[in-house]
């Protein structure tokens, strides 16, 4: 210990980096972890604060990260500052600690301005991990809930643009690497320190390999918005758990992927699936008419999809919360508990470079910590060493 503790959390069992300790207890100093142990250990340390949780046996976890969301509360990060805040608001109340603004297809303009505001909240906000540009350089026939007519291929000036607006805080661009102009795309946003991921795209298997050996390090949204798995063509998904650096995002709402799908992935890429919400403005919010971009959206029963009249449109996001995602994964995927937690926290960390202050129990991370009752209900929730639930 290097500073005197001004949190203590005991008596948890503590899951942290692939297994679970009995008996655990996590200090916090300020914003980051000061120690971690097992027993009693931390009843010397106690003595020095009078901030002490009683975990009494709950789960405790690291604070979960989510590198894919579009906003919540009504709200969507597209909206400005206001919506960025109390969209955060009610991701923090499900566990999630730090977050990745995803902002969706738009016009050059408008993604440069709506990409300065998500920079701002990144130097203001610690738990703002930066943006997302989930567009507009993606295939028409895989977008989605993406706009055709905002839809293009990329090019130099475009780029350049982006990563000056984004001041260092671009952390991350989904992209079609079949389009022209990709590759050289993908070498300019590796070089500057952005995660380029695969995704709505109609590449095959051979395609998405090569845009993975030429830096690209995530799948969006694995199997959805792209081609599927073929015993004669297998895709791009195959080519990501083939790429040992590739990390394969999943949204685990029941909706997105099949339960036996989601048990696949984590079979198939072990320490490589980070779960994502890409949680749309309904998440924590009713069912209803909303905007994802520019296109009419209808929630129902939980299920967000494009406004066609029938019911029956593009799946446009989700209204998913990381609890949840947990839960599911547990329960019923039948992910042990260690994986699902690993897939929430470490695992998303790595995808976006802060594997070295985030996703991890340990001294010198971050202090956030997320604490969960026997059925993955949330309790508290810590981020930067503050009480944002309890």
């Amino acid at each position: 210990m290097t500073s005197a503790p001004t949190h203590i959390i005991h008596s948890a069992r503590l899951v942290s980096g692939g297994r679970t300790t009995p008996d655990g207890w996590v200090a916090f100093a300020g914003d980051a972890v000061s120690d971690v142990g097992s027993g009693t250990g931390w009843q010397a340390l106690g003595a020095r604060t009078d901030d002490v949780t009683d975990a009494a046996g709950r789960l405790l976890t690291p604070g979960f990260i989510d590198i894919h969301c579009h906003g919540g509360g009504g709200f969507a990060f597209d909206e400005g500052a206001d919506a960025i805040r109390t969209a955060l608001s009610v991701h923090h109340r499900h566990g999630t600690t730090r977050i990745v603004l995803s902002l969706v297809t738009a016009s050059q303009t408008d993604l440069e301005s709506r990409l300065a505001v998500a920079a701002d909240a990144a130097e203001t906000n610690p738990l703002v991990l930066g943006a997302h540009l989930e567009g507009p350089f993606l295939d028409d026939t895989y977008r989605g809930a993406h706009d055709p007519a905002l839809l293009r291929t990329p090019d130099a000036e475009s780029i350049d643009r982006l990563l000056a607006v984004g001041r260092g805080h671009l952390r991350q661009m989904t992209l079609a690497p079949e389009l022209p102009g990709a590759r050289e795309a993908i070498r300019t946003l590796v070089d500057a320190g952005v995660a380029v991921a695969v995704g709505h795209s109609s590449a095959d298997y051979a395609t998405a390999l090569t845009a993975f050996e030429a830096g690209a390090s995530i799948l969006t949204h694995a199997f959805n918005g792209m081609r599927g798995i073929h015993h004669r063509a297998p895709g791009p998904v195959a080519a990501a758990t083939r790429s040992p650096d590739v990390m394969l995002e999943i949204i685990n709402d029941g909706v997105h992927v099949h339960p036996e799908v989601v048990r696949l992935a984590f079979a198939s890429a072990p320490g490589r699936i980070a779960l994502i919400t890409d949680a749309m403005a309904a998440a924590g919010s009713d069912n209803g008419d909303y905007l994802l971009g520019t296109l009419a959206v209808t929630v129902t029963d939980g299920v967000a999809r494009l406004a066609n009249g029938k019911g029956d449109g593009a799946i446009a996001g989700s209204t998913l919360t990381f609890d949840a995602a947990l839960r599911r994964a547990v329960t019923e995927v039948g992910i042990p508990i260690e994986e699902a937690v690993t897939a929430l926290t470490e695992t998303p960390a790595r995808a976006v470079g802060r594997s070295r202050d985030l996703g991890l129990l340990a001294v010198g991370y971050a202090a956030d910590a997320v604490l969960l009752d026997d059925e993955l209900n949330v309790d508290a929730v810590f981020a930067a060493g503050r009480h944002v639930l309890v």
